[in-house]
C-alpha cells in the first residue's frame, strides 16, 4: 500500500519465530494482555526487555515470570525497589528514566517492539524504533498524533514496519490487507459510545469521576478510559488512521456501535464494506500484531452473533461530545495543532482524574487550547516535544 506510514508489512517477509520482543509499558492493560498472549504461545516468543512505570511489583512479577535481560523503570526509587523484588539468581540490567525506553526501543537484539507506553510518552521510544528499522506493534496513538509525519520519515529511511494494535486500526488493517488502497472510498471507525452514550449537557455536568471511568464494554487504563467518555479517544483514532493510511479526515468515517463487535470497516468504491468482527478483547489485536501474519488461538469466548442477537449503529452527537469534532479540525489545521490539542487533553484529563475540574470542562480547555495557537513549525522531533512542553505549562496556568 503506497499511502501506508511504513512499507506495506503484507509485502514484506515476514519475521521468524521464535520472535524476539521488548514490550513498553508492560505493566498497563495492553502490556499485560501482550504477556497473556506471549504466555500461550511461548515458543513463538523471547522476551528480551520489559518497561514499565511506576509499577514495581507487577514489573517484578512479569520480570520474574520471563526473565528479560532489560527492565525498564521510571526512576531510581523503583528501580531500587525492583530490585529489592527480584529472586538473587536472577539480575536484569536495570534502565530508569525516559530515556530507558528509548534504549530499549533500540536494542540491537530485539526484532518486535510492542509500544504501549501511555500518551506523549510513548513518542521518543516509538520514534527510536522506528529510526532503527524495527517492527512496531503500536498501541500509543499518541506517537502519530504527535509525529506521525516525523515517524512515517523515519520508517521510510530504516525500512520499519508499522502493525496496528488499536482494535479499530488493526481492523482497518485487515480490512485493507487484499488491497493496493486506490479502490478504498472511505474506512469507517467504530466507537462504542462510551459511558455517556444518549446522555444530554445537563447529565454531562453532573458526572463523576468513577462514572467516567465505567466503561461499558472495555477494560482500559484510566486516561484512555476518560478519553473514551468524551469521544477524545476516537478523535485522536482518526489522527491515527490520517498518518496510518494517507487518508484525510473527509475520507475517515465514525459510527457508534455499542455492542462493540464490529471494531471497523473499509468501504470500497463499489459500495462494498468489510468489517472486522469480535468479542472486544485486546488479546485479539495484539495477537494479530506480534504473530502477523500467523493467526493462532487464543483462550477467549468465541463470538456467536445469534447470542448477540442485535447489533445497531448510531451517528455520534458532536454537540454533546466536541472532542471528536475538535480533532478532526486540529488535523486539518496545521501539523501542531494535533500537538496542542494531544498535551491540552492530557493535562484536562489528569485535572478531571484529580477531582479539580468537571467533566464538561475537559473539551473547553482543549477548545481555548486550539483557538490560541496560530501554528508552528513541528519539522523535528525536538520542536514537537518543545510545543507539547510549552502547552503543557500554558494550559496548566491557565486551569490556575
Amino acid at each position: 500500500m503506497q499511502t501506508y506510514i511504513s512499507s506495506w508489512p503484507a509485502s514484506v517477509e515476514a519475521e521468524k519465530f521464535p520472535r524476539t520482543i521488548a514490550v513498553l509499558g508492560s505493566t498497563g492493560s495492553i502490556g499485560t494482555n501482550t504477556l497473556k498472549v506471549i504466555e500461550q504461545h511461548p515458543e513463538m516468543f523471547k522476551v528480551v526487555a520489559l518497561a514499565g512505570g511506576r509499577n514495581a511489583k507487577v514489573l517484578a512479577q512479569q520480570a520474574i515470570k520471563h526473565r528479560p535481560t532489560y527492565l525498564g523503570i521510571l526512576d531510581d526509587s523503583g528501580a531500587a525497589e525492583l530490585k529489592d523484588l527480584l529472586p538473587a539468581d536472577y539480575t536484569p540490567e536495570i534502565l530508569t528514566g525516559p530515556e530507558a525506553y528509548k534504549t530499549i526501543a533500540s536494542l540491537d537484539e530485539v526484532k518486535i517492539v510492542l509500544s504501549s507506553i501511555v500518551g506523549a510518552a510513548g513518542f521518543e521510544p516509538t520514534l527510536a524504533a522506528a529510526r532503527k528499522g524495527k517492527i512496531i506493534a503500536l498501541a500509543n496513538k499518541e506517537s502519530l498524533v504527535l509525529g506521525g509525519h516525523i515517524i512515517r520519515e523515519a520508517c521510510k529511511k530504516s525500512g520499519a514496519l508499522i502493525l496496528p494494535v488499536d482494535s479499530e486500526h488493526n481492523a482497518l488493517f485487515q480490512g485493507l490487507l487484499a488491497h493496493d488502497g486506490i479502490d478504498v472510498s472511505r474506512l469507517i471507525l467504530t466507537a462504542s459510545g462510551g459511558p455517556f452514550r444518549g446522555k444530554n449537557l445537563d447529565f454531562l455536568k453532573t458526572v463523576t469521576r468513577d462514572q467516567a471511568l465505567a466503561h461499558p464494554n472495555w477494560d482500559m487504563g484510566a486516561k484512555i478510559s476518560i478519553d473514551s467518555a468524551t469521544l477524545m479517544n476516537k478523535g485522536l483514532e482518526v489522527i491515527e488512521a490520517c498518518h496510518l493510511y494517507g487518508f484525510p479526515p473527509e475520507k475517515i468515517d465514525v459510527v457508534v456501535h455499542p455492542q462493540s463487535i464490529i471494531h471497523s470497516l473499509v468501504e470500497y468504491i463499489d459500495g462494498s464494506q468489510i468489517a472486522h468482527l469480535g468479542v472486544p478483547d485486546m488479546q485479539i489485536p495484539i495477537a494479530a500484531c506480534i504473530c502477523f501474519p500467523k493467526a493462532v488461538p487464543l483462550e477467549l469466548k468465541q463470538l456467536n452473533l445469534a447470542e448477540i442477537g442485535t447489533l445497531t449503529f448510531e451517528k455520534p452527537d458532536t454537540n454533546v461530545f466536541p472532542c471528536l469534532k475538535l480533532a478532526a479540525e486540529a488535523f486539518s489545521a496545521s501539523e501542531s495543532h494535533p500537538i496542542v490539542l494531544n498535551a491540552a487533553n492530557e493535562i484536562a484529563v489528569d485535572m478531571f482524574l484529580k477531582e479539580k475540574i468537571k467533566f464538561l470542562d475537559i473539551p473547553a480547555i482543549i477548545a481555548r487550547a486550539l483557538e490560541a495557537h496560530s501554528g508552528c513549525d513541528v519539522s523535528t522531533a525536538e520542536s514537537v516535544l518543545e510545543l507539547d512542553i510549552k502547552t503543557r505549562r500554558d494550559v496548566t496556568a491557565s486551569i490556575a
